[in-house]
């Protein structure tokens, strides 16, 4: 597991596998250099309390990623966009399984089959 190492000191220490660290290396280096500013969102594993987190991205805030492995991931073209066309919009960078990737198991994930028009969900 890598680590993304967030603020100036060591108590803001996110895990993520190296590979999707490196993805999200080049996506937040991208926007950085654009001196874009935006939120970085994830789903906590169940060890983590099944729950999510989130942090804001900022130049102005120290950031650091360690890797377990000396490996150099191969990037993924079709996750990059996909994470990159998130970063751009209003919610922030939402991390995502990579395209081809299995779901985890059906307990941890919540699966919606339909959509229905937001006036069928308001109770008068």
């Amino acid at each position: 597991m890598g680590i993304l190492n967030y603020g100036a000191s060591a108590r803001h220490l996110i895990e993520f596998d190296d590979r999707t660290l490196s993805h999200l290396q080049v996506v937040i280096g991208a926007k950085l250099r654009q001196r874009q500013p935006f939120f970085l969102s994830w789903l906590e594993s169940a060890d983590g309390g099944s729950g999510r987190g989130s942090i804001w991205i900022d130049a102005a805030i120290p950031l650091t990623f360690h890797y377990k492995s000396s490996q150099r991931f191969a990037i993924n073209r079709e996750w990059l966009e996909i994470l990159m066309t998130s970063a751009n919009s209003t919610v922030g960078l939402q991390l995502t399984l990579e395209p081809g990737e299995p779901l985890p198991p059906a307990a941890t994930v919540k699966l919606v089959d339909h959509w229905r028009p937001a006036d069928e969900l308001v109770r008068s």
